[in-house]
């Protein structure tokens, strides 16, 4: 399990791996391809710190069910069921320590139990000259623009666009909109904006599962825990 913030501490991204969890990360901070860079929605320019949760448990567990040996396959669900509760109780905890109450997953996590999640393990990503240089406003301004310039570019250029990709489509317009708020705000000596001004569930719906018939006819999805 691992989690990305950017340089408000601000969580930004959650994600599972059966990888080792160091290829995993230099996968995504140095632009090789997986879903969520190669799609624009997560610009590797805003990360600044990542959180780890080593899961050692399932270090032995199949990545993969066999039909030939019903036990790995029994094993490879049970394992996927823990790695999957544990990705939405991590979900979870990130969408409550935002300010905007959403982060960028194109794709929930499949609804699960929430359960104890292991010791995590949180550090920097970045130095500190490349903090000054890249955390100034007005170059975080321009570069989050620009990842909305090429995710609607993405989402032109698909054959077929994801709900999840719209959605992460509003949420980076809301963090672009906060931002450039916040500055003005700075600049002409008001007190700073409020985050909870923008309401995301009020552009994009619940953020805690996908969309269903249900919810587009206006009846709330009922959720069992």
């Amino acid at each position: 399990m691992y989690a990305f913030y950017d340089y408000d501490g601000e969580p930004i991204y959650v994600g599972q791996t059966k990888e080792a969890l160091g290829y995993r990360v230099r996968r995504h901070l140095t632009n090789q391809r997986t879903d969520a860079v190669a799609m624009r929605i997560l610009d590797t320019f805003e990360v600044a710190e990542i959180e780890l949760w080593p899961l050692w448990e399932l270090a032995d567990a199949p990545t993969r069910a066999d039909k030939r040996n019903p036990e790995k396959t029994a094993a490879f669900k049970e394992a996927q069921e823990y790695l999957d509760a544990a990705e939405y109780t991590a979900y979870l905890n990130a969408i409550e320590a935002s300010k905007f109450k959403a982060i960028l997953n194109e794709k929930i996590p499949p609804i699960s139990p929430s359960i104890d999640l292991p010791n995590s393990y949180r550090f920097s990503l970045i130095t500190e000259e490349t903090r000054a240089e890249r955390g100034h406003p007005d170059v975080r301004i321009a570069r989050r623009a620009e990842t909305i310039a090429r995710l609607a570019a993405v989402a032109h250029e698909r054959g077929e666009v994801s709900d999840g990709l719209r959605r992460v489509l509003v949420i980076q317009a809301v963090r672009l909109a906060y931002l450039s708020a916040v500055r003005l705000a700075y600049v002409e000596g008001r007190p700073t904006p409020r985050p909870e001004a923008i309401s995301i569930e009020g552009l994009v719906g619940s953020v805690l599962h996908e969309s269903s018939p249900e919810d587009a006819d206006g009846e709330a999805a009922e959720l069992e825990f």
